[in-house]
């Protein structure tokens, strides 16, 4: 069985694009006229809603398959909305898989025990229903998890990852404004406390390393810090970081090639508004055309990365 790990690596070199969609939709997102549709064809509205997400996400990957390896879906944007939203998030995973996407649960699990396999078995696994048959439930590639309970919080998605060939991706270095408050505090070895987290993820992933030298446990390192991700990058020379804080968040390509390694590997960056909204900074194009804007701006991303690694000002 391929580990998650040398799939990821495999599809950022078929594409030479190191680039992840955050597909994290909102209706507001959505141009008037999708909208629309789908009021005037389900009398029920939240089922409307559901069905308007689902088209919306499914013409954003039509328009990138070809150009992007992955999806992020964030699981809350599809929670808020209740049952009808947690359909569409299954069917956007089923989606975008048929159409040869790897599919990262943006999901930042968090508990020990039990409950944490619970966790995994969900997003990753399988789980056993009433006539003893095993179902996936989400049956994502990778996804987030919050690993601060510590290792038996971890290893429930390790022990699932070794035997489904799945990715984790945990909690490092985070791209939000406060993210320093806890995880620069100064530890008495002398280390802070993202640094710690680092070389548990570079301990804990030592098992999952694949033929292209990478671990299918990789980190989260945002990319608004670029110095802090120089360093996780030294701390997890096997890690793959998926790195958030591109575009909406105010991160430019140079920043967000920071973690990338030597020979440009290792890292994959995810937008998300700035792809899937796209369409409404582009005064050329109708708003039905949102798709075109979403793939013209996943080229344009493309190329500054590319153009970032081949001038690196972090390293």
């Amino acid at each position: 069985m391929r580990n998650f790990a040398d799939r990821l690596v495999e599809r950022i070199a078929e594409f030479n694009n190191p680039t992840v969609m955050g597909l994290d939709p909102k209706i507001d997102y959505l141009p008037e006229s999708l909208r629309n549709k789908w009021l005037k064809e389900v009398c029920n509205p939240e089922e409307a809603n559901a069905l308007a997400l689902y088209d919306f996400n499914c013409q954003l990957i039509d328009a990138v398959c070809d150009i992007v390896p992955a999806i992020k879906p964030q699981h809350a944007y599809y929670e808020m909305y209740g049952i009808e939203g947690l359909k569409t998030l299954q069917k956007t995973i089923k989606y975008a898989q048929s159409k040869g996407m790897l599919v990262i649960s943006d999901a930042k699990r968090n508990d020990i025990g039990a409950t944490a396999t619970c966790y995994a078995e969900a997003i990753l696994g399988k789980t056993s229903i009433i006539d003893g048959s095993d179902i996936n439930v989400f049956g994502s590639d990778a996804v987030t998890i919050n690993g601060y309970l510590g290792i038996d919080g971890v290893k429930p998605f390790i022990d699932v990852s070794l035997r489904e060939g799945t990715g984790i991706f945990n909690l490092v270095r985070t791209s939000n404004p406060s993210a320093g408050d806890i995880q620069d505090l100064i530890l008495e070895n002398g280390k802070t406390v993202y640094q710690a987290m680092a070389m548990k993820v570079d301990e804990w992933g030592k098992d999952l390393i694949g033929d292209s030298g990478f671990s299918s446990l990789g980190a989260v390192v945002g990319a608004t810090w670029p110095e802090q991700a120089v360093d996780a990058r030294k701390l997890m020379p096997n890690a793959i970081i998926l790195v958030p804080g591109y575009g909406a968040q105010g991160a430019g390509p140079d920043s967000a090639v920071a973690s990338f390694t030597k020979d440009g590997k290792g890292s994959i960056v995810n937008a998300s508004r700035s792809l899937m909204c796209a369409w409404k900074k582009r005064e050329d194009l109708a708003p039905e055309d949102f798709a075109k804007a979403t793939c013209d701006e996943a080229i344009d991303m493309k190329n500054k990365l590319n153009a970032a690694l081949s001038d690196r000002k972090y390293c």
